[in-house]
């Protein structure tokens, strides 16, 4: 039996008081990489939201990396978070610290305590994204695909069981594109990470397809339960 990561079942989800997605229902497994695709205002980032702890769940029930988000509140968010990866489109790096910094500063806002393990775990991540050579660079000193790279490595810090990926190509051009998906695709396949990737980019999906979870007219549609 493939371990469960995420599960939604009969879930509604609101901004304030309006109801943005209606009855969302879908499992992912362990290393499963699904794109999450829909027009803007359709809920995607409601969605996501939703997952991340950062809007709150009043019906249905849902376990995101064994939380569940019926029981969530302001304490417990943390808790969550640290099993979960977030990559940005914007990379989101401290720009006036070096990469291996960069890495540092999430380790130690994060709990970890000890230098020489916050030292492997920082040349790990580097590794697995290509970057061990990089660590000392600066921010403004890498290419946007680099930097993306770098964004990837801190998502991983933590050994996350699902990683968010918000429109991770969507600055990049078709050939840094084509590095980062083959990167996410690593990671789901390599390390059992699941992937969840909000995108608009459907030269993207047509490359590297898999599973699908379309939100539109307020529900969310799967491919994997739509016959092709």
């Amino acid at each position: 039996m493939a371990e469960t990561v995420v599960s939604l079942r009969g879930v509604n989800i609101y901004q304030g008081n309006s109801l943005v997605l209606q009855d969302v229902n879908f499992t992912i497994d362990k290393g499963e990489f699904v794109y999450l695709v829909g027009k803007t205002g359709t809920g995607k980032s409601s969605l996501l939201k939703t997952i991340y702890g950062e809007l709150t769940l009043k019906e249905g029930t849902a376990s995101v990396v064994g939380f569940d988000l019926r029981q969530m509140d302001w304490k417990k968010v943390p808790f969550l978070r640290r099993n979960l990866g977030v990559v940005f489109q914007d990379f989101q790096l401290l720009t006036d610290r070096s990469v291996h910094e960069n890495l540092r500063f999430v380790l130690r806002a994060t709990g970890w305590k000890d230098e020489k393990l916050i030292e492997e775990k920082i040349n790990d991540v580097l590794d697995k994204v290509g970057l061990k050579s990089k660590g000392f660079k600066m921010p403004f000193e890498m290419s946007g695909g680099e930097q993306q790279r770098v964004d990837i490595a801190r998502a991983l810090l933590n050994s996350p069981k699902l990683i968010l990926a918000d429109e991770p190509t969507g600055n990049l051009d078709p050939e840094t594109s084509d590095e980062i998906m083959q990167l996410l695709f690593a990671i789901a396949k390599d390390y059992g990470t699941s992937v969840i990737m909000a995108t608009h980019d459907f030269i993207v999906i047509n490359r590297y397809p898999s599973r699908m979870l379309k939100t539109e007219r307020g529900k969310v549609i799967d491919s994997a339960s739509v016959a092709v």
